[in-house]
């Protein structure tokens, strides 16, 4: 079986963050392992607290998995603190990782600021060089250009000058604001775009984190760059046409749509 490890925080109320990327990972077909960044407080109305690991146990955690059961790739989602991105990146050289998806997380769903200021440009220096792919949302695809998004035209300038700036592939996922969630690849290839349909519904918490691991899931099985995204992007359509309805606010998606087997029965059935 194929591996993957998450980098990122916890999420409570379990549709994003670590919860979300391992449940992702093993509906992807791939064994999912986690060094988790942080203790979040959260549901599906916002976010009330975070707890930072200290970058000496964050150390340790990838240290764990390395030297044990070696991931085939990698997913880092909410790093806050730049000391800790710094220990991530640390440690993937050192054990020389590859295939390296980082969603670089800045705002929840809710609204929450889950990225210090300090830390970005940490995360700028540091971390995007050394990843194969980046998967920002229009937001934060503007933080990294400092440029304001607004058409399918600015996507592919935005996608571009990511691409020559940091030398990693970038997903710029559209569905934010510019259009229905088509995204925008682009990488060594030239640009591709991957049309996608809005889904109506309102429960869209975690399809970053979900994104970004299904996508490290596939290629962690061998799958190539284009092809991970296109199965990633059919995954979490599946999931949110589930329609899956918990919680009072944003609510998570349902990752298991096509669990099935006897274990997955439910009582009576």
């Amino acid at each position: 079986m194929h591996t993957a490890l998450t980098i990122a925080g916890s999420d409570s109320s379990g549709g994003a963050g670590i919860q979300a990327d391992l449940k992702t990972m093993i509906m992807n077909g791939v064994f999912g392992m986690s060094a988790i960044t942080a203790l979040t407080a959260q549901n599906t109305t916002g976010v009330t607290g975070i707890l930072n690991v200290t970058p000496r146990f964050l150390g340790e955690q990838i240290d764990a998995v390395f030297t044990d059961i070696r991931p085939d790739a990698v997913k880092i989602g909410m790093v806050s603190e730049a000391s800790l991105i710094r220990v991530i990146v640390e440690k993937l050289r050192q054990y020389k990782a590859d295939k390296i998806v980082v969603d670089p997380v800045m705002v929840a769903t809710s609204g929450a600021r889950l990225l210090e200021d300090d830390a970005i440009g940490t995360l700028k220096k540091e971390l995007l060089p050394i990843a194969l792919v980046i998967t920002p949302n229009v937001p934060e695809a503007e933080v990294l250009t400092g440029h304001t998004v607004r058409t399918a035209k600015d996507m592919e300038e935005a996608g571009r000058q990511i691409y020559e700036t940091y030398g990693c592939a970038v997903l710029c996922k559209g569905g934010h604001r510019v259009n229905d969630a088509n995204d925008l690849l682009v990488g060594p290839d030239g640009l591709c775009w991957f049309e996608g349909k809005r889904i109506d519904n309102p429960n869209t918490h975690g399809t970053g984190c979900t994104l970004s691991s299904a996508i490290a899931a596939n290629l962690a099985k061998g799958f190539d760059l284009k092809t991970s995204v296109g199965r990633a992007k059919e995954y979490i359509s599946g999931a949110l046409t589930a329609m899956l309805d918990l919680g009072k606010g944003s609510g998570p998606m349902n990752h298991a749509f096509e669990l099935s087997g006897r274990f997955a029965q439910e009582a009576g059935e």
